[in-house]
């Protein structure tokens, strides 16, 4: 019984992180009408929260390991309300990007560490697999719910409101988790790696600052040359200081393997896709279709439900005939949904709107278990943990780098009211096939099926019961 009200509790916390990942998005044109901003000032409001969420992923759950679980775990909660507080109060765009940072922090307190908690208590194998699985069913509901429920809370008090929401949910699992979840420390916990935390924050940062800021102020002008410079210089760096520490941030010898770097590849396509059809349909479907804020979430109403029915049969799939058939699927199934956009225009027919985000909504749900089976495939129990949280900081630099690109987009859209058209939207499109592209090219570095050379059931699926997310 335990189990299961830690699992709940748990499952909350992911649900409020993936949640504020997207929710964002629908709300944007009426922040930017409250904050007199065109909505291509305002994608910082949703990258100051994936690019601090991406950045500290590792390093939290690291802290955590050492500190206790349940501590950074209700640390993270306050942080998280702090954050949403703030971004609520907001009177300006600066005020709004800084507390979405402090939610960034919080959230990033959240996810690996509740994961860390559910494995601690659930022991028993079977019903271990079992929590997991519903953890990527409410993790995949999330992201794919943000627009749905977005639209609804901005359609009954303002956009503000989908800031206050958070705060009962997050007192109610403040107050469950002092009952119900024990404290738990890992046996050998790893070191902190300040300098190369810092330095993937400067290296993520300035590149999604490039994307974001490049067609405002021109790839080649003063500010963007200095940029390029920063993005090498900490790029080197990183490698330098990772390559030679005992316990680094990110063990960069991982990326030799071919199925690792794959996946890693993998899961940022999956959400740059996602969160380019999140941002640029929700855009769309309110300046170009004319829709409030409600009707434009529930046109994205196929993509959660694609995206949460998919997720455990995904897992299933993987634990029976390996992840490379299910990660065909994904990518296959997300090149359709961006093929279907291609030739978007301001009266293009609902139902293609619908089929298309069903398409990406099954490819977003398939993709997550095969992801990370493929990174830890091979790898032994102890380097699986450390892959396992590369790829789940990829697919967050991947939110990151989406809103970034969707973004540019938007802001080379160039209309004189400052709508953005369908027409203006085909280069996401033609971006979202790619990426269901590339996620084609990493199945192929997948394993063949769930059975090792010997015959016997691959270990790196039991890895990745403990560090699918």
């Amino acid at each position: 019984m335990r189990g299961v009200k830690t699992l709940a509790i748990c499952a909350t916390s992911i649900f409020l992180v993936g949640l504020d990942t997207t929710i964002v998005n629908v709300a944007l044109p009426s922040i930017g009408r409250d904050l007199g901003l065109a909505t291509a000032d305002l994608e910082w409001t949703i990258d100051a929260y994936t690019l601090v969420l991406a950045s500290l992923l590792i390093s939290s759950g690291a802290l955590a390991d050492r500190i206790g679980r349940r501590r950074v775990f209700r640390l993270g909660l306050v942080l998280f309300a702090i954050g949403s507080v703030a971004c609520a109060l907001a009177p300006s765009i600066g005020v709004l990007v800084a507390a979405r940072a402090i939610q960034g922090v919080g959230g990033s307190m959240l996810s690996p560490v509740a994961l860390a908690i559910v494995v601690s208590v659930i022991t028993d194998p079977r019903e271990r697999a079992q929590a997991i699985g519903v953890w990527a069913a409410v993790f995949g509901l999330s992201m794919a719910a943000g627009p749905v429920l977005g639209g609804l809370l901005v359609a009954g008090s303002g956009w503000r409101l989908v800031f206050w929401a958070n705060l009962p949910i997050i007192a109610i699992v403040l107050v469950l988790t002092a009952r119900y979840v024990p404290e738990s420390r890992a046996p050998k916990p790893r070191r902190l790696d300040v300098p190369g935390q810092l330095l993937l924050i400067v290296l993520v940062g300035a590149t999604v600052a490039v994307l974001i800021e490049g067609p405002r102020l021109g790839w080649s002008s003063p500010a963007l040359l200095l940029g390029y410079a920063v993005i090498a210089a900490a790029a080197v760096a990183f490698a330098r200081v990772e390559t030679r520490r005992a316990e680094p941030l990110m063990d960069l010898r991982l990326f030799r393997r071919a199925p690792f770097a794959a996946a890693a590849g993998g899961a940022v396509a999956v959400f740059v896709a996602l969160n380019v059809t999140l941002l640029l349909g929700t855009l769309y479907l309110q300046q170009a279709r004319g829709l409030d804020p409600l009707a434009a979430g529930l046109v994205t109403l196929p993509m959660a439900i694609g995206a949460t029915v998919c997720a455990p049969l995904s897992g299933r799939l993987v634990g029976r005939v390996g992840a490379r058939l299910p990660l065909q699927v994904a990518g296959v199934c997300i090149a359709i949904g961006g093929f279907l956009l291609v030739g978007i225009g301001d009266a293009t027919a609902m139902p293609v709107l619908l089929m298309a985000y069903l398409f990406a909504g099954i490819g977003v749900g398939f993709a997550n278990a095969p992801i990370t089976n493929t990174a830890v495939s091979g790898l032994p129990p102890e380097r699986a943990g450390v892959a396992g949280g590369i790829t789940s900081t990829a697919r967050q630099v991947g939110a990151a780098l989406g809103v970034a690109l969707a973004g540019g987009i938007v802001a080379r859209s160039g209309t004189a009211d400052g709508l953005l058209s369908g027409e203006a939207t085909r280069p996401g499109w033609i971006l979202v096939a790619v990426c269901g592209a590339v996620v084609l090219a990493a199945a192929q570095a997948s394993p063949r099926s769930s059975s090792g050379p010997d015959g016997k059931r691959n270990t790196s699926w039991r890895a990745v019961r403990a560090h699918r997310l």
